[in-house]
């Protein structure tokens, strides 16, 4: 494909999203716009959990790297890791995608003319150099909203029905976009549920020790030594409901940065799409006469 030059005098290498979206590159089918193939996610969340507990591993002994390894309990903390890793895979891999939608907004797909009128004669123009610009307009979210628009204006010729298509389809992309955030959702609430429920275990635990103490000591020293022991299930109560809120808290704080990042790029592919398309229509004749 040919080098672009946009408006700004800088030379623009055109968009392919099958070589630059990040799962394409890894070999699985890329999801549309910023959302993410599950399995590609997942695959990376086995992967980070393997090298979290790898590195753990040789500090088990370790107060803080201990944690993930009760003997007593060790599938709690390994979900809540698990569920953890696969969140913050999702939100990488959603960076990775937003950052290449962002770079669609450097092109200018209108000539520089400051005259030029965008008109059913005109769009074929448009419409091929935004083919110059991407490989595939409809995977990135501005191209796909004004080439829908601009086939109707080729087929319909209606001027005034371009800026109205163009809202619709923004409406349809926030709502997209907030869809794409429903696993995540549900992880957040997912991973301090797991902590809780390793509490429960751990009390439960700790309570059927204490009892069994109570029940076969015969002196104080002996119910004093038999609680080291009790005090363990205590212990795995209270770190696992710590690794899920803290899991949680850094990985809502994360999507929430995201989130509002995605949000900003919506509203500059709004502002784009006014600045490129909506400013250089013109009401046709046969539209004027309709409207009087």
């Amino acid at each position: 494909m040919p080098r672009l030059t946009s408006s700004s005098s800088l030379t623009l290498e055109p968009l392919s999203w099958a070589r630059d979206d990040i799962e394409q590159q890894m070999l699985f089918r890329g999801g549309r716009y910023t959302r993410v193939n599950s399995w590609c996610s997942f695959a990376l969340a086995v992967l980070m959990t393997c090298a979290f507990y790898a590195v753990l591993f040789p500090f088990r002994s370790n107060l803080i790297a201990g944690s993930f390894f009760f003997e007593r309990n060790r599938e709690t903390p390994a979900c809540i890791v698990f569920l953890s890793c696969w969140s913050l895979a999702i939100l990488g891999l959603k960076w990775s995608k937003l950052r290449m939608q962002r770079r669609a907004l450097q092109f200018s797909i209108v000539p520089d003319d400051p005259e030029f009128v965008l008109t059913p004669q005109t769009v074929d123009d448009v419409m091929q150099r935004i083919h110059e610009c991407v490989d595939n307009a409809r995977q990135f979210v501005v191209f796909h909203r004004i080439t829908s628009a601009l086939a109707n204006l080729r087929n319909l010729g209606r001027v005034t029905d371009v800026d109205e298509i163009l809202r619709a389809q923004a409406e349809t992309d926030e709502s997209s976009m907030e869809t794409s955030y429903s696993l995540l959702q549900g992880f957040v609430w997912a991973i301090p549920v797991l902590g809780f429920i390793g509490t429960v275990e751990g009390l439960s635990i700790a309570i059927g020790g204490f009892g069994a103490v109570l029940a076969s000591a015969s002196d104080f020293e002996q119910v004093k030594s038999s609680l080291r022991g009790v005090t363990g299930g205590l212990s795995t109560a209270f770190e696992t409901t710590l690794h899920g809120l803290v899991a949680a808290l850094i990985i809502q704080l994360t999507q929430t940065g995201l989130k509002k990042a995605e949000e900003e790029f919506l509203d500059a592919c709004s502002e784009y799409c006014s600045k490129h398309i909506v400013s250089r229509l013109r009401l046709m004749p046969f539209e004027m006469r309709g409207d009087e």
